[in-house]
């Protein structure tokens, strides 16, 4: 049967994200283990909380070597919420700036709109041909509640390798990134979880990858 490790590192909602993913006829393990972490179909990142705080959770447990090890296979793995944004170089909150794990280039900062956090439902601007969005209309909203997030995206797209597909979310002053498709790494900054159907479908669409 096909496994999908959830990785405790002290921070995101293990047990909503267990339950949304077992609902799919697989297999789940929460684990904080290297090696169970390593070996599972797919990879699940939750995160809630401060960006440095998150990093210093994931290093604790070796996590940042379990997702480079992964990526470097061709294994899925999914970041949820700060689970995606770690996954950024450096997250900045209050004017202090922390490592990420550095899959891709950028920085994670604080929302630029007149009600900080951002929470609740919105629709998302989704790329051509996503197999991340397969299935789901422009129309359909996610769940949202988050300070920070990614305003820019820098990895060149450019190449023969498959490009990333970005999604956008227009939220104050400018969009962000709302979520990533790039190869075996995908991510979200809105809770699948907690999105209804329409995040049920979204993570049957990642299960089907592994």
């Amino acid at each position: 049967m096909t496994q999908v490790a959830i990785l405790d590192y002290g921070f995101g909602n293990i047990r909503s994200a267990q339950r949304a993913i077992a609902h799919h006829g697989v297999e789940t393990v929460v684990t904080a283990n290297f090696e169970i972490a390593l070996a599972a179909d797919g990879l699940l990142v939750p995160g809630v909380g401060a960006f440095a705080a998150c990093m210093d959770g994931l290093k604790a447990i070796g996590g940042d070597r379990i997702i480079g090890r992964r990526l470097a296979g061709g294994r899925p793995v999914l970041g949820i919420c700060v689970g995606m944004q770690i996954l950024f170089e450096r997250g900045v909150e209050h004017g202090l700036e922390a490592a990420g794990c550095g899959e891709w280039p950028g920085s994670v900062e604080l929302i630029e709109a007149p009600v900080v956090p951002h929470m609740g439902w919105n629709t998302v601007s989704v790329p051509a041909h996503s197999n991340m969005f397969a299935g789901l209309e422009e129309t359909d909203r996610f769940y949202f509640v988050h300070s920070y997030a990614a305003p820019a995206w820098h990895l060149n797209d450019e190449g023969p390798l498959a490009r990333p597909k970005v999604a956008w979310c227009d939220y104050g002053k400018a969009p962000f990134v709302a979520a990533v498709e790039n190869g075996a790494l995908w991510a979200t900054q809105f809770h699948p979880e907690k999105s209804g159907a329409a995040g049920a479908r979204l993570l049957g669409n990642w299960i089907s990858t592994l």
